[in-house]
């Protein structure tokens, strides 16, 4: 049996974290560990095994801290139902998400607990998340800095973010929002996006959360269904826009936020023509906050022209300056070097006074 140190827990806890398990022996205990070896102790803890056939419910079984919860069924339903299980049966005021193959940080809960309950305008709050190998060696660094509400709206026309195990929430939005189960992947995609359109959104630039990268995380069948999930939400936004886009326009734009983009020459010529036309389709709807939207394609294009120097040479940066788009990557920078700068002088509020 496994325990922890005894802790007081008031009849409702302040938060719920929910653990969606299914066949995750090697990993669900390093999880669970993380979340019983967190600062703020008044949460509680639901394990819900989505019909797991390891030895994933044993290992859930043994732990004795009272704050444990364990529920679940026998088949498999997928991972949207069993989330949705989750939240409705929450009793924090705040909800936690954390998958079976992650970690979290000791400070996650105490810094999330914290920005909500003094942030009563925001409805959810995620975190930088660092990938950690199969033996838990982070894979990349880098310096992080706050997603305002209109960046983040911005982001989710190119891709998910916050991670999904990163986020915590007030319990009933999510209760109100819930996950779509169509989407049986990039279900925390499409709730993003929709919680967005009318709700304020935030990620802290501190790392609260290790995401595991492993070769039992996704198959190749599952990859090509999320891409082809990712596809719909984006198509829906552009859509949105009012934007006419063929397949290849969709596609192209998908592959923007992509660490494995090379652009070529003919990319780098549809995104100079792409990022343009949807400024111009936003400034006409305002599906998206301006200021922020002009950084995010800003960094976009920048983004594409650094990436393509290696096959077009140092060329490129003169059509980077040429493009009004520069415009919004100076801004953007501008911010950066303000919150570089501001953090360490310790200005209260300092994420968030740069922007809208």
């Amino acid at each position: 049996m496994r325990s922890h140190k005894i802790v007081h827990i008031s009849t409702v806890p302040k938060v719920t974290v929910i653990i969606p398990v299914y066949n995750r022996e090697k990993y669900v205990a390093e999880s669970i560990d993380s979340i019983l070896a967190q600062s703020f102790t008044n949460f509680e803890l639901l394990l819900i095994n989505d019909g797991s056939a390891d030895g994933s419910v044993e290992i859930m079984r043994s732990y004795t801290d009272p704050r444990v919860r364990l529920v679940g069924h026998e088949r498999n339903l997928g991972i949207p139902k069993t989330r949705n299980k989750g939240i409705q049966l929450a009793r924090g005021e705040y909800i936690a998400m954390l998958d079976s193959d992650d970690t979290a940080l000791p400070s996650r809960l105490a810094t999330q607990v914290a920005f909500l309950d003094g942030h009563k305008d925001y409805v959810l709050i995620g975190s930088w998340a660092p990938a950690i190998d199969e033996k838990g060696q982070t894979l990349r660094k880098g310096k992080k800095f706050f997603v305002s509400p209109g960046e983040m709206q911005s982001w989710l026309l190119f891709h998910c973010t916050p991670a999904q195990s990163s986020i915590m929430a007030r319990t009933t939005i999510l209760q109100e929002y819930r996950y779509r189960e169509q989407y049986v992947l990039s279900e925390d995609f499409d709730l993003l996006v929709r919680l967005a359109r009318k709700n304020r959104l935030g990620k802290l630039p501190e790392p609260l959360v290790h995401r595991r990268a492993h070769t039992g995380n996704i198959t190749r069948e599952k990859a090509q269904l999320a891409k082809e999930k990712d596809l719909e939400i984006v198509s829906a936004q552009l859509t949105e826009l009012d934007m006419t886009f063929t397949i290849t326009d969709l596609e192209r734009h998908w592959l923007f936020a992509k660490r494995s983009l090379a652009p070529d020459r003919e990319y780098l010529a549809g995104a100079e023509a792409w990022l343009p036309r949807l400024q111009e389709a936003n400034h006409r709807v305002l599906r998206y906050p301006e200021r922020p939207f002009a950084w995010v394609l800003g960094e976009l294009w920048f983004k594409v022209c650094r990436r393509a120097v290696p096959d077009i040479g140092w060329t490129v940066w003169k059509r980077f300056w040429q493009s009004p788009l520069s415009k919004g990557a100076s801004a953007s920078l501008r911010r950066k070097l303000f919150l570089s700068a501001a953090k360490p002088l310790g200005l209260r509020e300092a994420r968030e006074s740069a922007h809208p």
